[in-house]
């Protein structure tokens, strides 16, 4: 899939809680390869700030040619980017690394923490299209076997309500404000929820806790790596993690996170 580097649009951006922003850019080149699981890289107007930012892939709108991206205020380069308005301009390259494989036909748990949320809103929707397709072929495509587990600090509970569009949605909150007081994998217990694969994206402690109940449970697991990054591309090794390859790259026993994944299968990378 070819990256392509560009000058987009901002078409819309919106606070959604104290830190977090959700911006919508016009980039029509890129959103007609992007899939669910990738991520752009985002270039600050500041010369001084040399690397670009990776921000996952919230949404994808193919006929308007759009992107969205939620994004957490985490340094100087996001922070310039919560101050774009409609209109400006920002620099972009993508589609980069690799998405989530859809596998509508199972029971899917989305689990999501943080800002590790946003990406799987657009998975959500994919996997809803894969079903009903399947649904119009004959099949049995398992309507309604996709549930969402949201992990978040406390009651702001960003995108929620548009995930409840997709399937039923559990939310874990750490000071018990909303939810299930915990993490997503007390949610999952609380609930007596069971599925046969997993997707996920959050903090590393979250997906080491689900890589285990995964293979506790013997079920299939992809995880989105949360991972700072320099480059973007695959050849600074900045952003690798362990494996149980060894990389043909590197010839040592890791995976650039930027071009290897960022969606690992949980049995290939050691966390």
């Amino acid at each position: 899939m070819a990256k392509i580097k560009m000058t987009a649009v901002i078409t819309k951006q919106d606070r959604l809680t104290e830190d977090i922003y959700d911006m919508r850019i016009k980039a029509p080149q890129i959103a007609g390869e992007a899939v669910p699981g990738q991520f752009l890289s985002l270039y600050s107007k500041d010369g001084s700030k040399m690397l670009p930012r990776p921000i996952s892939l919230c949404g994808i709108d193919r006929e308007k040619g759009e992107l969205r991206l939620v994004y957490r205020i985490a340094g100087a380069g996001t922070k310039e980017f919560s101050c774009l308005k409609e209109g400006d301009t920002i620099d972009v390259l993508g589609p980069l690394g690799n998405g989530f494989p859809l596998k509508p036909e199972k029971r899917v748990f989305l689990i999501g923490g943080g800002i590790g949320i946003p990406p799987l809103l657009e998975l959500a929707k994919a996997l809803q299209a894969e079903q009903e397709s399947g649904r119009e072929s004959g099949a049995d495509s398992g309507r309604g076997m996709v549930r969402s587990v949201l992990g978040y600090r406390d009651s702001q509970m960003f995108l929620k309500e548009e995930f409840e569009a997709y399937g039923p949605v559990y939310a874990a909150t750490e000071d018990g404000s909303a939810g299930t007081k915990g993490n997503v994998l007390d949610a999952i217990r609380e609930q007596g929820l069971k599925a046969d694969i997993i997707y996920a994206c959050g903090p590393t402690p979250m997906l080491r806790a689900l890589k285990a109940y995964a293979a506790e449970q013997g079920m299939e697991c992809w995880l989105s790596l949360e991972e700072k990054m320099a480059c973007g591309v695959g050849a600074c090794l900045a952003c690798v993690c362990q494996s149980k390859d060894i990389d043909r790259h590197s010839q040592v026993h890791n995976k650039r996170i930027c071009k290897d994944g960022p969606v690992f299968l949980a049995d290939e990378i050691e966390l």
